[in-house]
Parts: C-alpha cells; structure tokens; sequence
C-alpha cells in the first residue's frame, strides 16, 4: 500500500484525476458541477475558496521549500547567483507568449481578439511541475529552475491581472500586513524558534490576511515565510533519523503528502471547461503558450547564460529548451484571465479551449526531450553540470 501511495504521488495521480473528473462532470452536467464549487459553506466562503484560497497556500509552500533547499549549499541553485538566470528568462516567459499572441492576431486575427494578449502569460505551476516530474524526472535541477521561474512568473501574471485586467480594486497598503509577517518570522527564526507552526500561524495568518485584504491571490501567503524556516545542518545527510530534522525539512515531510493527494480538488475545480467552438482566439491562446514560452524562457535564458549568469548545476541548454515547452502549461491562470479579457461569451469560450489546449506542450515536451537526448534523472547519474566560458 505504501509503494502504491508513493506511485499516487511521484507521477500526481490525483491531479490527473481532478482535472479528468472536472472536464467530463462540466460537459455532462455544467449546471451541478458550477453549483458545487461554488456552493456556499458557510457565507461567502466556498468549496473553490477553500481550495483556491487556503488549500493552495501549502501547494505554493511547498514548491518554495523546494527552492529554499536548491539554494542551500550543494544545491542546483546554490551560489546564489545562479538563481539570475530563471529570474532573467522569466521575462521571456512572459514576453514571448505576448509577442507571439500579438503578431498571430496582426497575421490571422483583428482588433476585437487585441485585449487576450495577457491570457497566456502565466504558468500553471501545479500541472507545470507534474510535467517537469515526468519529462526530468524527479530531483532533476531543471525542476527548480522551472518552480522558481513559475512562480514569479505567476506573480507577473498576477500584476499583469491587477493593473490590466482589474475585477476589483487593488489595495497596497494591505501589503503591509506581508513585511510585518515576514519581520516575525524574521524574528522567530532568530530567538531560534524550531517549530514550523508558530511561523505559521504567526508569520503566516498576517501575510494571508494583507494578500486577501489588498485583492492579491492570498495563496502566495506562506511563499514570503518559508525562507525563513529553520534548515537542517550541512553535515546531516539523513534528517529523518536525526534529532537535527528542521522546521524546514519537517514543513515538507508533513505537509507534502496533504498537498499530493489535495490536487484533486485543485484539479476539480479548476479544470471544469465546457468545450465549445474553436476559433481564431483558441489558435492564439495555444500557439502564445507553446510556442512563446518556449521562444522566450530558452532566448532569455541563453542571453543571461552568455553574460555570465551560468545555469543551475546540472542543468544544459537542451534542459532550457525543454523547460521553456513544460512552463507553456497555462491552464488555470489563462482560464482566470479569459473571463476578464472577453465579455463576450462565445470569445471566453473559444480563448479558453485554447487555454485547454496548451496542455499539448506536455507530450510535445517529451517528445522534444527524447529527441534533444534529455536524459530523465536517477539518483547519482545527474548529467555534468554545463559551465559557460565565461572569465
């Protein structure tokens, strides 16, 4: 049974689950699937808030611990200036599928289609790491160098949200509830506080509220406090039999599990799209995703290879390109941004089959990775690390 479960959570069983259940359950019966996620609780609280708002706060914290400890001592992003590169070909994943949106609907499209341009310039993070896991295999350092990537690429894509598609009104000042969370956690971690729950629930709940409050996505809340988690001693190898496990590596031990099987919820509500007609916005969703994230994260990547911002260790350009193809995901983000770039029923509808579609850059990347000659990971036989000439 324990072999089984493990299988559920390397190869993200549930989240395939969610996704699958929600496309057949939206098109079978999208009135019943609509009042589900959206069926109050408890006033205005939902079953999508609860996923979206709480539920998700611990996906995003646990895809940062991952990049806290790639940037520990012996990890793939580890001198610290490695972490430029994805930050720099980030730009390019949100660039890229900007200009390649643009200048298809200045080819094939017409004014009406101009305002979707901001639908494909986010990650889905969650179905992006899923992918990653498959085509590098995991512990790979592609798979950090794609999480910090889509992260802040999720970010931009929230800015990007906020100032260009608003659905409500941004209120910064909420922010500050974010530094002060992040000055106790600050705080706790140096009066030597071990526990993980007190930052949490100290440090956490304020960085929840300021997002919640300031009309930001609040799952990000705990993205601000995990750096500041206690990690384990450089010299322990085995923290699970030590009495020197960290609040950091405990963080992750218990909460990863809750967060693999919760992706089914995540995919459930999230990936209820109800097919409809494909039209020009659906070629211009798709293509911006597939084809300009990967443009854009391989040349920007390459461009800040070439400066001297070398790639994480064991990373090669080939694993650039293949990862800028996995970063084309955009399936839930796009779907948000669909709503607010259309009014028009039959434009959301067809903008979000192309939103759908991107999911193609999966077994597009694989294929690509097997041709390129990327090899999946095993433990022990990393590929040698590629290091630019650059004095």
């Amino acid at each position: 049974m324990k072999k089984f479960l493990g299988l559920l959570q390397e190869y993200s069983i549930p989240l395939i689950v969610g996704i699958v259940a929600a496309l057949i359950w939206a098109n079978l019966s999208p009135e019943t699937y609509e009042h589900f996620i959206h069926f109050p609780i408890y006033r205005d609280i939902t079953i999508h808030f609860l996923v979206e708002d709480v539920f998700m706060v611990f996906f995003f914290a646990t895809a940062m611990v991952e990049i806290v400890e790639s940037i520990q001592p012996g990890g793939s992003l580890n001198p610290v200036k490695r972490a430029i590169n994805p930050l720099i070909a980030t730009m390019g994943g949100v660039l890229g599928p900007v200009f390649v949106y643009l200048l298809l609907n200045s080819l094939i499209g017409s004014q009406e289609y101009t305002n979707g341009w901001g639908i494909p310039t986010a990650t889905d993070i969650a179905i992006a790491w899923l992918a990653a896991k498959l085509v590098f295999g995991d512990g790979h350092p592609a798979i950090n160098y794609l999480l910090l990537l889509a992260i802040v690429d999720d970010a931009l894509g929230l800015i990007i949200i906020a100032i260009f598609y608003p659905t409500s009104t941004v209120m910064p000042i909420y922010l500050l509830f974010c530094l002060a969370g992040m000055v106790v956690a600050f705080l706790l971690r140096r009066f030597g506080v071990k526990s993980y729950w007190w930052y949490i629930l100290l440090g956490g709940i304020p960085c929840w509220y300021g997002l919640h409050s300031a009309n930001v996505h609040a799952a990000l809340a705990l993205v601000f406090i995990i750096p500041f988690l206690p990690v384990a001693p450089e010299d322990v190898t085995d923290i699970d039999d030590t009495d020197d496990e960290r609040a950091l590596e405990k963080f992750n031990r218990q909460w990863k599990p809750v967060v693999d099987f919760g992706m089914f919820f995540f995919g459930l509500c999230n990936a209820g799209v109800v097919f409809s007609a494909i039209g020009i916005p659906t070629v211009l969703v798709s293509v911006a995703l597939i084809v300009g994230k990967c443009f854009g994260v391989f040349f920007f990547g390459y461009i800040a290879l070439k400066i001297g911002f070398a790639l994480p260790k064991g990373m090669r350009k080939r694993d650039l390109v293949v990862a800028g193809l996995v970063a084309g995901v955009g399936l839930t983000v796009a779907l948000f941004v669909c709503n607010s770039a259309f009014s028009d029923p039959v434009l959301q509808g067809s903008a979000k089959m192309g939103a759908l579609f991107s999911i193609a850059s999966i077994p597009i990347a694989m294929v690509v990775a097997r041709l390129l000659g990327v090899q999946k990971y095993r433990e022990g036989q990393l590929n040698k690390p590629y290091e630019p000439q650059v004095k």
